[in-house]
């Protein structure tokens, strides 16, 4: 059971380092490029509904165990280490875990488009003009 151990440890570091994320886009400290990215990221994290669906087979937990992780693995690596370890503390002390209105809207909004998007090629470009 070494591996579900490992599996647990992971797992509460990914969401340990959401909020690092949550965190690092509000600090001052960290680069304006890092916290565009910390805020992308930990929008879409913490969003209360993803942009792949769970129930879709396979593809649902693709942003969960790819997306997400690898996300936050490339925006860690644009905090200072000095930083990233004040705001590692930080997030542990935080009890609750935020939740995003910007990733919920964000979602939404891919959503929208890709419907309007798939609507206009079935309906073909000529319909729209009529």
């Amino acid at each position: 059971m070494k591996w579900l151990d490992r599996a647990r440890r992971w797992a509460r570091g990914i969401r340990r380092d959401v909020v690092v994320l949550w965190l690092a886009a509000r600090d001052r400290r960290v680069p304006w490029y890092a916290k565009l990215a910390a805020g992308a990221v930990a929008a879409y994290a913490l969003s209360p509904i993803d942009l792949i669906p769970d129930f879709i087979p396979v593809l649902g937990y693709l942003d969960d165990l790819i997306i997400v992780p690898v996300g936050i693995i490339v925006v860690l690596k644009l905090i200072p280490v000095d930083v990233l370890a004040d705001l590692r503390a930080a997030a542990m002390k935080h009890t609750e875990r935020p939740v995003s209105r910007a990733g919920l809207v964000a979602v939404i909004s891919i959503w929208v488009l890709l419907a309007a998007l798939l609507l206009w090629v079935a309906l073909g470009p000529a319909a729209a003009v009529r």
